[in-house]
């Protein structure tokens, strides 16, 4: 029986996960409502920092420190007056309106918080998405997925002792003796495949001088289609193909992955390219667990059905942004939005609008996804887009735009002026610290 709520009490309005569109959102929220106590509102997430997704291949390769971007849910809290609860979606009860979350268990396996149900009035639902290896054998067992910080700074990591290794061997260095491989070349393969080449270049030069990072290392880039970023536009995958090759990174396309081995990457015509660190980013799905929410309906991705308003097509209390939700991409018959960081920003800026009409008993209007074009940042090489109207920009003018993007979610985040002295401190400090993390 659904718990009976007080009409006076504020609006309970929970949201999972707390990846861009999440933390936005409640940011958002937490600032038009929940500072008037018009609205309670809540954050869950199993994790207790944020950091911005399209970050991971920079701190995987060593480019930024984690630790200065990652962002402490707790704090966001306190100053933008939501609440935030940790633990991880496990089931939801739409009689009910209660949303239930895993045991919470610290690093040896204990557990600090039991099962907890959370009542809702509204529930946003923004978990994101996570790589999906299609089943292929050994990939979960020798590969690495960027899914997570933990997963970005566990492959730096495995980078800095392949480094330490090849610098202490006994003997002359094999040629190509630290050999990676990295299967997706959509932006985030690609991306990471030049940010790669810029660290083991970085690297080389703080004390492992045994190690020629032209000849020494090997970087292989895997696509299965016929061509890199198979989901932009051709222009912008040849250019970027351009730089990659100049920067001696062997790319395969047409090559479907067989399986993958402790010792390297095997092809579908059973070509095998060595490999001593493997990262896949090959896809990505939904979590799983979408597809057990009390009849919520999904697609094959796992993904939430949403209606143009982002609601659920099965609860109009339930609505889904970001990678998790499949929204139809007006104008695109049979498409949907595309999962990139610039439609969790437009929903949760949307959103954070049409709840608070929500509350005032007025109709929600559609959300319309607006492309504003495609952007490739190849590290300090490059970078080359495609921007809205057709406009083809490259070099310093994308790198800034490329930049900006990130700008915009923290302004969203903490403000114009706050942004402006954070950007300052970062480039004072750049210059008196490593451009690669050693550590």
């Amino acid at each position: 029986m659904r718990h009976k709520k007080d009409e006076s009490a504020p609006h309970r309005i929970i949201v999972i996960g707390g990846g861009a569109g999440g933390l936005e959102l409640v940011t958002g929220l937490g600032d038009k409502l929940g500072r008037r106590k018009v609205a309670d509102v809540t954050l869950i997430d199993k994790s207790r920092t944020h950091l911005w997704k399209p970050l991971l291949h920079e701190v995987a390769a060593g480019s930024i420190d984690f630790a200065v971007q990652e962002m402490e849910f707790a704090a966001q809290a306190h100053w933008h007056h939501f609440h935030y609860r940790i633990g991880e979606l496990i089931g939801l009860d739409r009689t009910r309106r209660e949303v239930q979350v895993a045991p919470y268990l610290d690093s040896k396996g204990c557990e600090v918080l039991g099962r907890r149900s959370f009542p809702y009035d509204t529930l946003v639902i923004a978990v994101g998405s996570h790589g999906n290896d299609f089943g292929t054998p050994g990939v979960r067992e020798h590969a690495i997925l960027l899914d997570s910080a933990d997963d970005a700074k566990r492959f730096h990591e495995r980078l800095l002792i392949s480094f330490v290794r090849a610098q202490t061997q006994s003997g002359q260095l094999k040629p190509q003796k630290i050999n990676l491989a990295i299967i997706g070349a959509g932006a985030t393969g690609t991306e990471l495949a030049a940010e790669m080449r810029s660290a083991t270049r970085q690297l080389a030069t703080y004390g492992f001088d045994r190690i020629d990072p032209e000849k020494d290392i090997s970087i292989n880039l895997i696509e299965a289609a016929d061509r890199i970023l198979p989901p932009l536009p051709k222009r912008l995958a040849d250019e970027t193909l351009k730089i990659l090759e100049a920067l001696r990174i062997q790319v395969h396309t047409s090559a479907r992955v067989k399986e993958v081995t402790a010792g390297g990457v095997k092809l579908a015509n059973d070509t095998f390219i060595p490999a001593q660190l493997i990262v896949w980013a090959a896809g990505v799905k939904a979590p799983d667990i979408l597809t057990t929410l009390d009849g919520l309906e999904t697609n094959r991705a796992n993904q939430l059905v949403v209606l143009p308003t982002l609601q659920t097509t099965r609860d109009p209390n339930i609505f889904a942004i970001g990678d998790c939700a499949a929204c139809p991409w007006a104008g695109q018959t049979g498409r949907t939005v595309p999962p990139r960081a610039q439609a969790a920003h437009q929903q949760a800026s949307h959103l954070t609008r049409q709840l608070k009409r929500l509350w005032a008993g007025q109709e929600i209007k559609p959300w319309q996804y607006r492309d504003l074009g495609s952007l490739v940042s190849l590290g300090d090489y490059s970078t080359v887009g495609k921007m809205i109207g057709g406009v083809w920009v490259e070099g310093l003018i994308a790198h800034l735009m490329y930049l900006s993007l990130y700008k915009m979610h923290r302004v969203s985040l903490h403000g114009m002026p706050t942004v402006l002295l954070e950007t300052l401190a970062n480039s004072i400090t750049r210059r008196t610290e490593p451009h690669v993390k050693l550590h």
